[in-house]
């Protein structure tokens, strides 16, 4: 699936974009218990605190922060979209990462439904009594708080310590979404272990995160820029979860009844230095732990300027970038859930069925 985004440009400028229980043994003699481990040792790819101030730093300059939204804007009304397909009340949702709550102006949208043919509906926050928005970026998270937007919805923010730790009790939510923050986590398997641990049972989690090739054209150019002018190379681009792989974390995490699709996404950019600015302006730069410290050299950044144009270039001059987004749907299991029936208890042959058609 591609859809291609061509936002309207401002001037000649195109811009689109557990604790421990701790036992004391009074005694003579101390016995040793074995205690539970929390889990394997994460292994770090990103720096949460570098990702933290990219973000507070994007925000700081609001005009430029929201010019740069569309990309996440978009995903949210995408996101939203799957909700129409739950004919449910959600007392109360949590939105992880919320960025600029990007995804509660998506919900109060009047008549939400992308079909042309079918009738007005309203707007998707109808559904919603509460929603809590989360971001560790306090600056992000509260960066439009004067809008329209949220006289419309019952929105509160919290700020969190860091998105990988969920500070919420279990059952909390009615329903758990995300919409581009996952994608800069860590230990991405104990981020959906939690979020299913908020969860009450049989409530879902809808949740978008960009991952796979995700700006592969960037990525090859720089990486030939890179040996062309340096001789080595360096992370500039970080890397990204495979969709392959979303689906069997989703189970291991005790999801049920599971959905993955990719959507890619092309937006066109007048020059890959405007793809750059936006990337900062929408906090989505590079954080990988290891990258190399201060701004990419002139020349660097000019050698990929012009094999970026070579190997990817469109007709009219402008260039493509890809962000494949990756959707995910899981439910917690619930007691009145849908179950499959059991191994070997059909009555139809598959065999049968083919050989008719």
């Amino acid at each position: 699936m591609s859809a291609c985004m061509r936002p309207s440009p401002p001037g000649n400028v195109l811009h689109s974009l557990s604790s421990l229980s701790r036992v004391s043994v009074q005694a003579s003699s101390r016995r040793r218990y074995a205690l539970h481990s929390a889990g394997a040792p994460r292994f770090q790819v990103f720096n949460r605190r570098t990702k933290w101030l990219q973000k507070e730093r994007a925000a700081s300059r609001p005009r430029e922060s929201r010019q740069a939204d569309y990309l996440k804007d978009e995903v949210a009304v995408r996101v939203s979209e799957r909700l129409l397909d739950i004919n449910r009340h959600f007392p109360r949702v949590l939105d992880l990462g919320a960025n600029s709550c990007n995804l509660a102006r998506a919900l109060v949208r009047e008549n939400p439904d992308p079909d042309p043919s079918m009738p007005s509906s309203p707007p998707l926050s109808a559904r919603i009594s509460e929603l809590v928005a989360a971001d560790s970026s306090e600056t992000l998270l509260y960066r439009d708080s004067e809008h329209e937007f949220n006289g419309k919805l019952k929105i509160t923010r919290q700020v969190l310590r860091d998105e990988e730790s969920i500070p919420f009790g279990p059952g909390s939510f009615d329903l758990v979404l995300s919409s581009l923050s996952l994608h800069w986590i860590n230990d991405l398997p104990g981020v959906l272990s939690q979020i299913n641990h908020v969860l009450k049972p049989d409530a879902p989690f809808i949740g978008a995160m960009l991952g796979g090739d995700t700006l592969f054209e960037l990525r090859t150019s720089l990486q030939l820029a890179d040996l062309e002018r340096r001789g080595g190379l360096s992370p500039r681009v970080s890397p990204l979860a495979d969709v392959r792989d979303v689906g069997g974390l989703l189970q291991k995490a005790g999801f049920k009844m599971l959905t993955v699709d990719v959507d890619d996404i092309v937006v066109d950019y007048p020059d890959t230095f405007a793809l750059m600015r936006d990337l900062q302006a929408m906090g989505e730069n590079n954080a990988i732990l290891g990258r190399e410290m201060g701004p990419i050299r002139r020349d660097v950044l000019l050698a990929n300027e012009a094999i970026y144009r070579e190997l990817h270039g469109n007709p009219d001059g402008s260039i493509p970038a890809t962000f494949r987004v990756i959707y995910m749907i899981g439910w917690k299991e619930g007691e009145h859930q849908p179950q499959p029936l059991a191994r070997g208890s059909g009555q139809v042959n598959l065999k049968d069925v083919l050989e008719k058609r």
